[in-house]
């Protein structure tokens, strides 16, 4: 399963999860184009102010997927199929209880929500639209990326990234069908957005009850200990994916506090639609080696644990210069896509984004040794990375910038947080490097 060259391991798992979160995200990316052509720039602001809503449902999933896929990988490096299966199990509970609290209180609250999330008055309405259908299919949101993860961990990557990608596809032709055809406005595109997770399911259900690997579904109840063990280790995760909700939210605040506006927003939501795919690209390949990273951890291979890391680390980097430079040549062409009409829109976002992604550079490498961390039972270092660059460094920017330099100044806070992010990270690697090089040994459910 884990045998072969470094960089054949890295394709084999870090490529396919890839390719699968990048059509994942095209989703979101396809409701902006036809929002932004059939709707118009309130439109596009209002679905702006609902990308946290998605990511929370993302990181939530994702939290249980990771902290389940370092149990289930040190479980099956050591042979110990049963327990493999009890730790899924109680992961698949997790996320069925998980999306219905969401569901239910989502529902009652939603006003508020919308509000908490940057919503104005003048596009209320179009926002309470679109979260509503969000909500009300948030179970299957939640089960959809467990799925995937899990599956992954049981050795078969490429079913993952197939799943993901037709769930995706399916929701372009569903855009096109429910905005045009039947004219369901921005209802609509929340509806094919909510529908995409379910196909995914579908194709991916039948894994476990076919027992095509080592995981399959039993009706038994949650192990305590498991489930608070779950939750510890996926947190680092529920942060590094949150993180682009926590961001949008925080800056769809700082858009509005600095008189932007709804251009500001409508800006800011195909700016983040670019974010997106880089963001992708980077978590995908780390969800990917997430695996890999805890069967060498549980199997004690410390070799070729760190030879793995070592490929990666220069793989991240070199990509990460490249989307950079992408980005900042490339802007103006990309959101021509969502709204070619409105040229005040396309020239505001493609001044900022220069900016925005100035640093981006260093992302991937953040990125990849939080999910390190946590695969290998360091919880502390992956949430200390995790919270610089969500809840620590871009708040605190966003806050301080415009206030001794200009309302500008914002568009810069996203790249400076993970430069500052990256020197943290780095300063942990130099603090723990005996530790590092001598190895992380057999104890898999250790934190840090």
């Amino acid at each position: 399963m884990y045998e072969g060259k470094t960089s054949s391991l890295f394709v084999r798992y870090a490529v396919p999860q890839m390719i699968g979160l990048t059509f994942n995200s095209i989703y979101m990316i396809v409701d902006g184009v036809f929002i932004g052509h059939r709707l118009g720039t309130d439109a596009m602001a209002a679905a702006a102010v609902s990308v946290p809503l998605i990511e929370i449902l993302i990181a939530l999933s994702m939290a249980i997927a990771s902290g389940a896929g370092v149990l289930v990988s040190g479980d099956i490096a050591r042979k110990d199929g049963k327990r493999a299966v009890s730790v899924f199990n109680t992961a698949f509970s997790i996320a069925i209880a998980l999306g219905l609290f969401v569901m239910v209180l989502g529902n009652i609250f939603i006003d508020e929500i919308a509000y908490l999330f940057g919503s104005t008055d003048a596009i209320h309405d179009l926002t309470i639209g679109y979260m509503r259908y969000i909500m009300i299919f948030a179970p299957f949101m939640v089960l959809n990326f467990l799925l995937s993860g899990m599956v992954r961990n049981d050795g078969s990557p490429r079913l993952a990234m197939i799943a993901l990608t037709i769930g995706s596809l399916s929701n372009v032709l569903l855009d096109y069908v429910f905005m045009y055809p039947l004219n369901m406005g921005i209802e609509g595109a929340a509806l094919a957005t909510a529908l995409g997770p379910i196909l995914s399911i579908l194709i991916l259900i039948p894994h476990f009850i076919r027992k095509k690997g080592v995981l399959q579904i039993k009706v038994r109840t949650s192990d305590f200990l498991d489930t608070k063990t779950i939750l510890r280790l996926g947190f680092p995760s529920f942060i590094m994916e949150f993180t682009i909700g926590i961001i949008t939210f925080v800056y769809n605040s700082a858009i509005i506090r600095c008189g932007f506006g709804e251009l500001g927003l409508a800006a800011y939501l195909i700016i983040g639609y670019l974010m997106l795919i880089v963001l992708t690209l980077f978590l995908g390949m780390a969800e990917g080696l997430q695996p890999v990273f805890s069967f060498f951890h549980g199997a004690g291979d410390s070799r070729r644990l760190y030879s793995i890391l070592k490929f990666s680390i220069v793989v991240f980097i070199i990509i990460g210069i490249i989307c950079t430079v992408l980005a900042y040549f490339g802007s103006h062409l990309f959101y021509s896509i969502f709204n070619p009409g409105d040229a005040e829109l396309i020239d505001f976002s493609t001044e900022r984004s220069k900016v925005y992604f100035s640093l981006f550079f260093v992302t991937g490498f953040n990125i990849l040794m939080i999910s390190f961390w946590q695969a290998t039972g360091k919880t502390g270092k992956s949430l200390a990375v995790s919270l610089s660059r969500s809840l620590v460094f871009p708040p605190l920017l966003t806050a301080i910038l415009p206030v001794l330099f200009t309302a500008e100044s914002i568009w810069f806070c996203h790249s400076l947080s993970e430069a500052f992010t990256a020197v943290v990270a780095l300063l942990i690697i130099i603090a723990s490097r005996k530790t590092m090089i001598g190895g992380y040994g057999n104890k898999t459910r250790s934190g840090s």
